[in-house]
């Protein structure tokens, strides 16, 4: 029953996230780097960098795709995988601190992101291993610690406290439900979830590179 549950629940986000995804795209609105309308990170309180770790890849839509498409990776002992996952994610974010994003690269960030979500789709058909998923989960915790480059030491620190919560409790969730989710959806429904993720995130790539 929880399992069925659960289940449910990650379908019904599955469906607001393409919803939201829609709408996005028919209004043509921007996405903020920063949750809940911050501005500038030197001007970050210690709980708006807390708020902030916590919405940004939740309510970021390239970043959150990636995370809940790990539930449908087929990963062996995928519950193993949180802390991998977590360590090189969160390295990524630390590495932003001390090495940013080269200028060249700037411009194209979104569209890199965007195109990881192929080639997740690409893991999902078992084209790739999946060892692939460790450094494009290291990729999106980069972009995700570049966002709050130049905040002063206590905000930063509740900015990672909220990335930790946030792709912790996400990663333990997906990976949960993961392969009860993969006995109910089966070979063809992996064909299909993939094929839904690369077509999102090509479109995703597309928007980027108009923009």
């Amino acid at each position: 029953m929880i399992f069925s549950y659960l289940m449910r629940k990650t379908f019904a986000s599955l469906v607001v996230v393409v919803v939201l995804f829609l709408f996005f795209v028919l209004n043509n609105i921007a996405l903020a780097h920063h949750p809940f309308g911050m501005g500038e990170t030197s001007q970050l309180s210690t709980l708006q960098g807390f708020l902030s770790g916590v919405g940004h890849p939740l309510l970021g839509p390239d970043h959150l795709l990636f995370m809940l498409a790990l539930a449908f990776v087929g990963l062996r002992k995928p519950i193993k995988w949180v802390v991998p996952l977590l360590i090189v994610g969160l390295g990524g974010s630390l590495f932003s601190q001390l090495q940013s994003l080269p200028d060249l690269l700037v411009p194209w960030a979104e569209t890199l992101v965007s195109l990881s979500l192929i080639i997740e789709g690409l893991v999902i058909l078992d084209i790739l291993g999946s060892k692939w998923l460790l450094p494009m989960f290291a990729f999106h915790g980069y972009l995700l610690g570049s966002t709050i480059i130049g905040a002063e030491a206590t905000p930063l620190i509740g900015y990672f406290g909220g990335l930790f919560i946030a792709q912790g409790s996400c990663l333990l969730f997906v990976t949960a439900v993961s392969k009860r989710i993969m006995e109910r959806i089966g070979g063809k429904g992996r064909i299909l979830i993939a094929g839904i993720w690369m077509g999102i995130g090509s479109a995703f790539a597309w928007i980027a590179l108009v923009d």
